[in-house]
């Protein structure tokens, strides 16, 4: 059976969206990064970037969301748009520019805003400032569109929805206001009966509520390590 290791962080989430979507059977194995379990030998061997999500499907290990979501995609036939290369051009480009934009902006913002041990203003500002602006870009491509891709729920508006659910955690309660046409999507699948289960399979394992020295120390390693 299909293992998937996770916690409830936005791009675990996604992949369980997909799982739960497609009806696939799977094990969840729950990854507690808090107290340091992605550090572990055998989590490392799965995924040597000690990041979640992560799969291992019968031997075949896959790591990092994006990578997940096309390999789930392709493997099953569902939730891919129709095969014309327009298409496969738009869906790769939309992977890419959530995989390397709005995952890794909004994570930074979200650090900045919440977890930083000091108040950094530059670091803020910037990340603040690209958060916004890839929100922006896919407010104004998903302007008179239901869907990211063609006409079709596709992988690309799952990997959207894992963090621009997170758009008032990322900038601010208010923040949604700024992107309705993204708040449309994230409300329709927000709506579907797998999102619900794949945001509540976390309630069904215990992880470390606190973020404390321990917690810090396992998330941030930086703070240990004069890299510059």
């Amino acid at each position: 059976m299909l293992k998937f290791y996770f916690n409830g962080s936005p791009n675990p989430t996604k992949v369980a969206l997909f799982l739960e979507e497609a009806g696939l059977a799977y094990e969840p194995v729950a990854v507690d990064t808090r107290k340091g379990d992605q550090f572990t030998a055998d989590y490392l061997a799965i995924n040597p970037n000690a990041k979640v999500p992560a799969i291992d499907d019968g031997g075949v290990k896959v790591f990092d969301s994006n990578a997940i979501l096309l390999y789930l995609a392709e493997k099953t036939g569902k939730f891919l748009p129709a095969n014309t290369p327009a298409n496969r051009g738009e869906l790769l480009s939309w992977l890419m520019f959530v995989a390397t934009g709005v995952g890794p902006f909004s994570g930074q913002a979200v650090h900045f805003k919440h977890f930083a041990p000091e108040k950094v203003d530059y670091a803020h500002n910037r990340y603040q400032f690209e958060a916004q602006r890839h929100f922006g870009i896919l407010n104004d491509h998903l302007a008179g569109k239901r869907y990211m891709v063609g006409d079709t729920y596709t992988i690309v508006d799952m990997d959207v929805w894992g963090w621009a659910r997170m758009i008032p955690y990322v900038m601010g309660e208010d923040a949604f206001a700024k992107y309705p046409n993204v708040k449309k999507l994230v409300d329709e699948i927000s709506a579907r009966p797998a999102a619900a289960k794949a945001i509540a399979l976390k309630d069904n394992f215990k992880f470390k509520a606190e973020m404390d020295d321990e917690a810090r120390g396992n998330m941030f390693k930086h703070l240990k390590i004069k890299a510059a």
